[in-house]
Formats: C-alpha cells, sequence, structure tokens
C-alpha cells in the first residue's frame, strides 16, 4: 500500500505538532493560539480538526481516511469509553455519506488518527495515535483503541498494540484520561472558571480535584464530589496542606502555619479561615458528608 494512499507523513506531522503543543500547554489545551494555529505540511497549513464536524479528513490529505475524530464537550452522539476501547459514532444520516466513509476507511487502511475529546468550551484533550480497531456498520460506531509510537527512530513510527497486556494497561490509561477531561469540564464551569480558593481565573493553571479519590468507594465523577483548584492549591490539598471543612472554610496546616518561608508562603497561609467559593447551584455545590470525610485525614 502506497504511504501517500495513507498520509503516513501527513499524519507523523500532526502528531509531532500536537507533541509540541502539549509540551507548551499540557494535557488539556485550548483552540484559540493553540489548535487554531494548524500544522504545517509541505509548504501549507493543514487544521486539526472542523470544530463544528466530527469527523475530519483534511483537504491536503490524498488518501481517503480520516485524519481525526472529536467529540464536543456537548456532543449529542454519546461517545463513550469502556474497557475495550472508544465507541465512537457515525455522523447522523447516511452510513455510505462522505464522513463516514472516511471513519470507515481509517480501518480498511489501519491508519493512526487523533480523537479529540472537548472538555470546556474551547478546550481539548487529544489521544494520539489511536487505530480504528473494528468497524460496527449495522449499529453506526466504530471501536477506537490507542497505539504508542516509536522513540527516537529516524522516521515516525506509529505501530498497534497488539500484547494483551500492553493494550489493557493502554486502554486503563485512555480512560483514566479522558474520565479526568471529563470532570475537569463538568467541575470548572460549575466553579465559573476559578479557584475556589484564591479565586485564580487563568484556566490553564486550574484543575478538578477530587474531594474523594476514585479508588474511595464515595470517590464519584460528579460535581459535588469535586473543586476548583489552581495547581498550588490542588497539590495543597492533595498533600493535606490545605484542607476543606464542611461548613466551607479553608484552613492551612499548622506545619505550614508554623514556617516562615518567604513571601509565596505567607500568601498561602493568609487563607486560613477563609470562606471557600462554591457554584451558584445547590445541587453542584460540595457535598458536606463528603469534606467531613476528607477533613478528618487533614485534621489528623
Amino acid at each position: 500500500m502506497e504511504a501517500a494512499e495513507r498520509d503516513d507523513r501527513l499524519r507523523a506531522a500532526c502528531f509531532l505538532a500536537l507533541d509540541l503543543i502539549r509540551e507548551k500547554f499540557g494535557a488539556d489545551v485550548p483552540y484559540e493560539d493553540g489548535l487554531d494555529q494548524k500544522f504545517w505540511y509541505e509548504g501549507i497549513q493543514v487544521p486539526f480538526f472542523q470544530r463544528m464536524k466530527g469527523i475530519h479528513r483534511a483537504r491536503a490529505q490524498s488518501g481517503p481516511a480520516a485524519l481525526s475524530i472529536l467529540t464536543s464537550h456537548n456532543s449529542p452522539y454519546g461517545d463513550e469509553e469502556t474497557e475495550e476501547g472508544i465507541l465512537y459514532r457515525y455522523r447522523s444520516g447516511s452510513p455510505d455519506q462522505a464522513d463516514n466513509r472516511a471513519l470507515r476507511a481509517c480501518h480498511e487502511l489501519g491508519v493512526p488518527i487523533v480523537y479529540f475529546r472537548g472538555t470546556l468550551s474551547g478546550w481539548y484533550h487529544a489521544e494520539y495515535p489511536c487505530f480504528v480497531e473494528e468497524d460496527d456498520r449495522a449499529n453506526g460506531l466504530v471501536r477506537v483503541v490507542p497505539g504508542r509510537m516509536l522513540a527516537g527512530a529516524e522516521d515516525l513510527e506509529v505501530l498497534r498494540i497488539n500484547d494483551p497486556l500492553e493494550r489493557r494497561y493502554a486502554l486503563r490509561e485512555v480512560k483514566v484520561r479522558l474520565h479526568q477531561a471529563s470532570f475537569r469540564g463538568r467541575v470548572l464551569p460549575a466553579y465559573r472558571e476559578q479557584c475556589a480558593v484564591c479565586r485564580l481565573k487563568e484556566t490553564r493553571l486550574l484543575d478538578a480535584a477530587h474531594i474523594l479519590g476514585d479508588a474511595d468507594p464515595g470517590g464519584l465523577a460528579h460535581v459535588p464530589n469535586g473543586l476548583s483548584l489552581c495547581s498550588i492549591h490542588h497539590r495543597s490539598y492533595d498533600q493535606d496542606l490545605v484542607g476543606i471543612s464542611p461548613d466551607y472554610q479553608v484552613h492551612v496546616s499548622r506545619r505550614l502555619l508554623d514556617d516562615e518561608d518567604g513571601p509565596m508562603l505567607d500568601v498561602l497561609k493568609g487563607f486560613e479561615g477563609t470562606a471557600l467559593h462554591v457554584p451558584r447551584r445547590k445541587d453542584l455545590q460540595p457535598d458536606r458528608e463528603l469534606l467531613a470525610m476528607r477533613f478528618e485525614r487533614f485534621a489528623a
């Protein structure tokens, strides 16, 4: 099979450009000043995806297979992550329309693609390389699984994962990353994209912190078990250097309060006894019982 029909070089350029963008922004990347910059291939700029379409085949491509697929943060299609991969649905309408043919061609040619998952409005999580492992035309969906890239090769080499144990691990890791991205996409808007402790509004520095972690029976991935925290307050909360009581008060550990280590620590200590910023909707506010359970650990 000709490399041109697979668009191997174009796909490699796409993946390498995404590597650079993720180095700049982290796991979740913005469209503005990020993905909207496109990537260069043979002197032209190629878009990573189209925001209004889920299945993207770029005009610069020679072959028939899609370059990327997208699930927006408010997608009506019900794409889902499973233990066997991502179930991605055809575009509505005829199975033989151009976008669906481009999706099926990914399976037929065995080419690597990018899976973009919308998190917040204008923010995306990118998983790559991925492969369309199975095409279920009867149910109008495909199953997408992760692959891997060989580091240090002269030419970028993308491989399927055939070892059962390695594949199971890779699938679990992808599911965790997508779960975290989806959780962040629900928590941050509830807090109006600001830190619940210090009110920082720089989205690039905000995380969705769990009150109780995934491993805990009560650690559900819903907003009342989450807090929008900036990077420093998230790390401090995870390390029990900052605690939040059930009455929505911020507390700083005695260890830090008794320490003298310059102005940055003084800023952190200054939040002792301040009120937590919570969502306006009561059903989205932090669960007081979960906070109480977590606060016991902090107090100890």
